[in-house]
Order: structure tokens, then sequence, then C-alpha cells
């Protein structure tokens, strides 16, 4: 319906890239607004409707790209839009909005700049597993190309302005999406936590802001953006904070092998079996056991199960991709049954 494929994985998890061991996806994103204009929490819907005509004419062809795809948000069903959520290509509050909003997308996902969320744009590119510099080289590309065409609310003192004051300055958010299961399985999470707090960085769940770490997969992004540079940033992000984190979990992941093996694989070969058996399946009992299988893949402790399998049951058991798959609406009693089915399959 909207031209993307909704069977694959997206560029946010297709396990390839440095470090994709633990590190799914970066992203960096630069938040943007019109000058001239009110914010968009602020605005009326007549300039909310100018700022969707103005991304339509300057954004959905930038980098001289044919695969940029206009997505009228504001006309999707709830369905359609939690798909793209569930993809991270759009926030919750986009999806949920109802006021003239959109988002432009490209077919491989790797880019996404959301209308009218926050801010009247929000820039972002995303990369498989560890490469905050590539994906910055690109999204500063697309933010010049728009910035030359439009002019940007900015002030000399303060720099970008935006919705949020938290965003003042750069407008730059670099987060990268971790799979974690060894730190929760030693209890070691804190770590993560205490160290995050100390650098200033915000650690999430699965969708952002507000929501819990399904699946052992949490997001860290930095928390402030005025007083440094996006160079500044980047590189106290990337090469300060990325490595010891990864450290971390690697260390614990050889915990787990040298010291509680058992334990290791009572967990990968117990999440194995009931994901080959169960008949009822919650989302994050689903994503818990899937986690749990990823890690074994991964070590080496499980054989016969391709990680790319995992990676796509990972999308495809979330309930508006399960909906999309099997063509029609279900209940959430339904969704428990037609989950553990269709990982039953993809298993055998």
């Amino acid at each position: 319906m909207i031209g993307l494929d909704y069977s694959s994985t997206g560029e946010w998890l297709r396990g390839t890239g440095p470090d994709s061991d633990v590190v799914i996806s970066t992203r960096v994103r630069l938040a943007r607004n019109v000058a001239g204009f009110n914010f968009t929490n602020r605005a009326e819907v007549a300039d909310r409707r100018q700022i969707v005509g103005l991304a339509r004419e300057h954004a959905a062809s930038l980098g001289g790209r044919d695969d940029l795809l206009w997505i009228d948000v504001a006309s999707l069903d709830s369905l359609e839009s939690t798909l793209l959520v569930e993809r991270h290509l759009i926030s919750k509050q986009l999806a949920r909005g109802d006021q003239p909003r959109a988002a432009v997308v490209s077919r491989d996902e790797s880019v996404s700049i959301m209308v009218n969320e926050e801010d009247h744009f929000r820039i972002q590119v995303i990369r498989s597993g560890r490469q905050a510099a590539d994906a910055w080289r690109q999204v500063s590309a697309f933010d010049d190309e728009l910035g030359g065409r439009l002019p940007f609310a900015f002030h000399k003192r303060f720099g970008y302005l935006t919705a949020c004051p938290t965003n003042v300055g750069t407008g730059m958010r670099l987060s990268v999406m971790l799979h974690l299961p060894a730190l929760m399985l030693t209890k070691e999470i804190e770590r993560v936590r205490r160290a995050a707090q100390d650098m200033q960085l915000a650690i999430r769940g699965f969708y952002g802001e507000g929501s819990e770490a399904l699946g052992d997969i949490f997001q860290i992004s930095n928390q402030t953006t005025l007083g440094k540079s996006e160079e500044q940033l980047l590189q106290e992000f990337d090469e300060g904070v990325m490595p010891q984190v990864v450290e971390y979990e690697r260390r614990a992941r050889q915990v787990l092998l040298e010291r509680r093996a058992s334990l290791l694989d009572d967990r990968v070969h117990r999440a194995l079996g009931v994901l080959r058996s169960a008949r009822l399946l919650k989302l994050d009992e689903a994503l818990r056991l899937l986690s749990h299988l990823r890690l074994g893949v991964l070590l080496g402790r499980i054989e016969g199960v391709e990680p790319r399998t995992i990676d796509r049951l990972l999308v495809l058991v979330q309930p508006a991709h399960l909906q999309k798959t099997l063509g029609e609406v279900l209940h959430q009693a339904e969704r428990t049954e037609a989950r553990a089915t269709l990982i039953r399959e993809q298993l055998r």
C-alpha cells in the first residue's frame, strides 16, 4: 500500500555492519523548524498544512533520490501507521496525531523524515550496526540541502530553535539500538545504566521514550545538544560511549560461556523448545524468548537456526506486522495464537 516490503526486517534490523552482534542499528536525527511558523504544538491547522506542502515540495526530492516515498500519515488507518512505528520509521506521536502530518521514507528504510511531529521536520538516517559516522554524513547532506531550500529557525547564540529545549543547539540526537541479553541474564545491566547516567545519556526501551526494553533491546541516546558541535557529540558518543557498552555485553557473554554455561544452555535451549512448541505467545514473551535464541545462535550454542530468521521474527511477531502478514484484523487473544503458529512455522 505504501511501497515498502513489510516481510523484510528493514534497515534497523538487517543484521549487518560493525558490531552488529550487539549494536543492532545506529540512528542520527536532526530536529529542524521553518522560520516564520509557530512550532507544531502551537501552529494553526492552516500553518501545519502549509508545512506539509513545503515538505512535499522540497523534502520529497532530497539528494536527487528517486526512491523516496511520500506518505500522508494523516490518511493512514491505525494498522498502516502502526506498521511504520514498528519499523522505527515514524514515532508513536506522529502516528497518533490528528492534524496534517506526513513522512518521507526511502524504500530501503535507511532514511525517514517526519513532518509535523514535535518539530516541523525530524530528519533521520538509520544504519545497521555501529555506523554513526556514515549516518551523520548522510543526514548532514540532507540537512544542508533542505536548509538551502527553506529558512530554518536559527539563533546566533543558541543555534537551531526547537519545540523542546533539550534539542536546542545542534538539534541532533544520536541513538543506538542495543541487544544486551547477557547483561540481563547476569543481572549486570545496571552497569550500563550507571555509565549512561554518568555520561548524560538516556537509556530507553524498544520504542524509545516511555517504552520497555522488550526482547532485551535498549536504546541509548544523547540528552543535550547545546554547547557542543555535531562533530564533538559524534566523537564522544561513538568513540567514548559505544565501545564501553559493547565491551560490557561481550564480557558478560564470555562469563556465561566460561562460568555459567549450564545457565546459558538452559535458557537458549528452553527458548528454542518453547518457541517450537508453544500454541499461545504474548508479544513480550515471544520477544524475550527470541532474544535468548538470538544469543544462543550468536554464541554457537544453537545450530540449524539462521540469525536472519530470528531478526525477521522480531519484526513479524509485532501486532501490526502479524495482522498484515495474515491479511486480517485479529483481536489480542487471536494474535497470541497466530504469533505462536507463525514462529513454529518459521523455526521448523
